[in-house]
């Protein structure tokens, strides 16, 4: 076996799950610290700091996770008396406010729980986490030993956040399928890699069926089944995938649509864009390379009805910018795939063809 310990996470959905947090997390501690951004604590933590206090759990405050997942704001909170304090850690707020969480659970052993207000990316349901500089550019993956405990979506809150992060969501979500199938295409695969090929097969089509109707439900700032099925599967289905294909001692969660992404974030202009609307020109770019072209043309037509990126400039970037994009995407983790080779002047070259086809198609 490649891996011997493999824990997943619980997770639950509806309008009134906060109601219900209680009885899960009661088990784990009856004091807890909510850490979040300034925005989900505003719009969440009051709502869950009552609700948990029928069940007996004490909030004893709210701390700001500091802006970005930086060791330098994980050695914050760690010195934070209430998250000291508190017996278990509620991550209140997006990807990044779930990672900063995870490193700070993992170093002082306590249990996280993870409200995400926002659906942008999978990061509350995984063991992993992705770690910054203070600029903004890519540092590195910290694993914890196990992922959050529980996921708790409240799709009402998620409904009413800006449409922006359920784009990017979507982006992000639609490069699992096309990053741990071709990862695993020619490896040899145990019981942890087979089921994670397998859920990574069931990712990416509900995003394409129900996408639109998940986006109108956002503007109308109402939740509907599509919203609920693109939330689980933005959040948890491809978060699954994560925790069943990395971990260190193997990593085959992400590749060129995720290293276009960290070569990108070595420009100042990118860090004006969500995760997931650079990881989903990494996607047509990953499809072109690897020749599948039909679908490469499908997502395209997907994402320019859904206001997703299809040129380099919807993402602030020129063609000016692949060299230095590439030497970083070349030299973080992703760039390497079993038995398939990898060419940097190829993905360049892809990422052109995109480029081309996607001012085409806005002609």
């Amino acid at each position: 076996m490649k891996r011997s310990i493999v824990t997943l996470p619980d997770y639950a959905i509806g309008e009134d799950i906060y109601e219900k947090a209680g009885s899960f997390i009661k088990k784990y501690g009856k004091t807890a610290v909510i850490i979040g951004g300034k925005t989900a604590m505003s719009v969440a933590a009051k709502e869950l700091t009552e609700a948990l206090k029928k069940d007996g759990i004490t909030v004893l405050g709210q701390v700001w996770f500091g802006g970005d997942s930086t060791y330098e704001n994980v050695e914050m909170l760690e010195k934070d008396d209430t998250v000291k304090k508190a017996e278990v850690i509620l991550a209140v707020g997006g990807g990044k406010c779930c990672d900063t969480c995870k490193v700070v659970a993992e170093n002082l052993d306590k249990p996280l729980f993870t409200f995400p207000t926002i659906s942008s990316n999978c990061a509350p349901c995984t063991a992993l986490a992705i770690m910054y500089n203070a600029d903004g550019s890519f540092k590195n993956n910290f694993y914890s030993s196990r992922p959050p405990v529980c996921v708790f979506i409240n799709d009402k809150i998620i409904a009413n956040s800006p449409i922006e992060y359920l784009q990017a969501g979507i982006g992000d979500a639609l490069s699992k399928e096309a990053e741990v199938a071709l990862a695993l295409r020619h490896v040899e695969l145990d019981q942890n890699l087979l089921v994670g090929l397998s859920l990574c097969q069931v990712c990416s089509e509900p995003l394409l069926k129900y996408g639109e109707e998940a986006l109108q439900s956002c503007r109308e700032k109402k939740t509907s089944t599509a919203l609920q099925e693109v939330i689980l599967d933005i959040v948890i289905s491809t978060g699954l995938v994560s925790n069943m294909t990395v971990c260190p001692e193997f990593y085959y969660n992400t590749n060129l649509a995720h290293c276009f992404y960290y070569g990108a974030t070595i420009f100042p202009v990118s860090h004006k864009y969500l995760h997931g609307f650079l990881v989903a020109y990494g996607v047509l770019a990953l499809l072109d390379y690897d020749g599948q072209t039909e679908l490469r043309d499908r997502v395209m037509q997907f994402y320019h009805k859904t206001g997703l990126p299809i040129t380099l400039a919807d993402v602030g970037l020129t063609d000016d910018d692949l060299p230095a994009l590439i030497n970083k995407a070349v030299n973080v983790p992703g760039w390497h795939i079993d038995h398939y080779e990898l060419s940097p002047e190829r993905f360049s070259q892809s990422i052109i063809n995109v480029d081309r086809l996607g001012k085409e198609m806005k002609k």
